[in-house]
C-alpha cells in the first residue's frame, strides 16, 4: 500500500496475481511511478484478476498505467449506484485491451485458484447506498486461503457499515485475521459495532502523511482496544504478509526514514 490511496499486491501460491485498487493524486501519477515499476521489478507482467473497490481517484487512477502497460485478464468491479466518469473511461480502456470485466455483488464467490478465493460481502443491489455512493457501495471483499482471512473494505462509511452489520448479523462472515481499515482510517468510518463485529488480528491503514488528518485517533484507539495489532504506510511504508494455510504469518515492513 502506498502513498495517500491504497493498493495490495496478491500473489497465491499457483502464481496467481491480483491487484486490489491502486491510489493517484492531482499532482503525481503513482500508477506511472510506483505501481507499474514495483510490478515490473518483481517480474510481473501479467494480472489475473484487478478488483477496483470502487472509482474515487485515490483507489481506481493508478490502475490506468497498469492497464496500459501490463497485461489483465479479468477486471473485477462492484454494482454502481450511479455513472462515474473514471468508471466510465477505465471500462472503455478495459475494452482496447480485451480485458474481461466482472461486474459483483453480495453472494458472488470468485475462485482465484483451488485453494484462494474471494467473498463478496457487499455492495447489495436492494440496499444501494445513495449519499456519497461511490464510497458507501466500494467493494467489501474477503480473500480466504486455508484458515486465513483478510477483508477489504474499499471506502465504506458508516452508513454501509450499518446496512452490512445488518445483512450479516447472524453470521460470521465479517470475522477475519486482517482488516484493511476502511477510508485510510477515516473518522467516517470503522464504527464500534463493525470492529467488534470482525475482530482482527491486525489492522493495517494506508494513509500518507499529512492525509486530512487520517487516521482518526478515536478510530486508532477503537481499533487497539480491539487488541488488534495496527501497520500504517505513513510510518512503516510498504507491508508484506506471508501466509501459510495453517494461520502462520509473517510481518515485514520497509521503516521510513
Amino acid at each position: 500500500m502506498w502513498g495517500s490511496g491504497d493498493c495490495t499486491v496478491i500473489q497465491t501460491t499457483s502464481g496467481k496475481n491480483i491487484i486490489i485498487d491502486g491510489g493517484n493524486n492531482r499532482d503525481y501519477d503513482y500508477g506511472e511511478n510506483v505501481v507499474v515499476p514495483y510490478l515490473l521489478d518483481r517480474k510481473i507482467t501479467k494480472i489475473d484478476f484487478l478488483m477496483v473497490s470502487h472509482f474515487d481517484s485515490d483507489h481506481c487512477g493508478g490502475l490506468f498505467a497498469v492497464l496500459q502497460n501490463l497485461k489483465v485478464d479479468t477486471i473485477i468491479i462492484g454494482k454502481q449506484d450511479a455513472e462515474y466518469e473514471n468508471c466510465v473511461d477505465f471500462l472503455k480502456l478495459a475494452k482496447q485491451k480485451n480485458a474481461k470485466v466482472l461486474s459483483v455483488q453480495a453472494g458472488d464467490n470468485i475462485k482465484l485458484d483451488k485453494k484462494t478465493h474471494f467473498q463478496i460481502l457487499w455492495p447489495d443491489p436492494n440496499h444501494m447506498i445513495s449519499e456519497n455512493g461511490i464510497n458507501n457501495n466500494s467493494i467489501l471483499a474477503k480473500l480466504v486461503y486455508g484458515d486465513f482471512s483478510i477483508l477489504f473494505t474499499g471506502d465504506i462509511e458508516k452508513l454501509a457499515e450499518k446496512e452490512i452489520l445488518k445483512l450479516y448479523a447472524r453470521n460470521n462472515a465479517l470475522n477475519c485475521n486482517i482488516l484493511k481499515v476502511a477510508h485510510h482510517g477515516s473518522k467516517s468510518s470503522s464504527i464500534q459495532e463493525m470492529i467488534d463485529k470482525i475482530t482482527p488480528q491486525i489492522a493495517v491503514i494506508g494513509v500518507g502523511e499529512n492525509n486530512y488528518g487520517h487516521p482518526n485517533q478515536d478510530v486508532m484507539a477503537r481499533l487497539q482496544a480491539s487488541g488488534a495489532k495496527v501497520f500504517r504506510t505513513d510510518l512503516q511504508g510498504e507491508i508484506r504478509i506471508e501466509v501459510s494455510q495453517k494461520l502462520k504469518l509473517k510481518m515485514d515492513t520497509q521503516i521510513k526514514n
